[in-house]
């Protein structure tokens, strides 16, 4: 799967060091370093963004690590391996037709 180049430019503004990893049919988008929002332990993580629908959401924002925040989350995803590495995920439910840099934002306000 390809993003057209302008989506990947405005993700690029929240993390510069975005990178595509493909597995298992899919395009994930690696955001290393992501920083999060304030209050949040740690301050920033890697981050892997899911762009497509899976496990019943219309996209995915894992963490390398769960992420403390003000508001407790329900981690549902714990451990999941993808480019050989494991990641978190809470429950979110975004809408479909956002940008990437929107579906960041959209996961990233759940920690608010």
């Amino acid at each position: 799967m390809s993003f057209a180049d302008d989506e990947v430019a405005e993700l690029k503004l929240l993390c510069p060091d975005v990178c595509q990893v493909a597995e298992g049919g899919c395009t994930f988008l690696l955001l290393p370093g992501l920083h999060l929002p304030e209050g949040c332990k740690p301050a920033q993580t890697d981050a892997l963004l899911c762009p497509t629908a899976r496990d019943g959401y219309n996209s995915r924002l894992f963490f390398a690590e769960k992420v403390a925040s003000k508001t407790d989350r329900n981690w549902n995803a714990t451990g999941v391996r993808i480019a050989e590495r494991n990641w978190h995920a809470y429950s979110w439910k975004t809408n479909a037709s956002l940008r990437l840099a929107q579906m960041v934002a959209a996961h990233l306000r759940a920690l608010i």
